[in-house]
């Protein structure tokens, strides 16, 4: 039988959790204080992102986000281990992100567990550590169309014609 301080950290902790999304998918750098301690370190490097502190973490983001048109960040199943102050979880992740709008967006989407190590503090729950682990990427773009740009891509080596 859980106690009811497990349950308020439970509650705490899967709210930090979906907070962290809704600041990612309004582009809020500056609640990721909020989110994690400042000694945290953040590795994205299995979905091919940046791996380090929280100001280096928020910098890349404010950075790589824009590109995007669009994006959202769904979590759920989160199995969490509480020991005293501390606490590891793993959260699904399921993220479709559009390159562009219109009537034929070009997206691929993300599945990734978040694994993260969280510690209580004088101001509610934080996380101390966080790493992606990725399940699956696929993109979604027409073939022969670079998603970036929404152009036909070029072979390797292949110039510009000449116009």
């Amino acid at each position: 039988m859980l106690s009811i301080q497990e349950i308020s950290d439970r509650l705490e902790i899967q709210d930090l959790l979906a907070r962290y999304c809704d600041a990612l998918d309004r582009k809020d750098w500056d609640i990721f204080d909020r989110i994690f301690t400042p000694d945290a370190v953040i590795d994205y490097t299995a979905m091919g992102g940046s791996c380090g502190d929280l100001t280096a973490t928020k910098k890349f983001l404010a950075d790589t986000m824009p590109m995007f048109a669009s994006y959202q960040h769904l979590v759920g199943s989160t199995v969490l281990d509480i020991e005293g102050d501390t606490a590891r979880a793993r959260t699904i992740c399921h993220n479709p992100m559009l390159w562009s709008d219109g009537d034929d967006p070009a997206m691929f989407v993300c599945g990734l567990w978040y694994r993260d190590e969280l510690v209580r503090t004088p101001d509610g729950w934080r996380i101390r550590s966080r790493i992606e682990e990725r399940s699956y990427l696929k993109n979604l773009a027409p073939f022969g169309v670079s998603p970036a740009s929404r152009q036909p891509a070029r072979p390797a080596g292949q110039e510009e014609p000449a116009g």
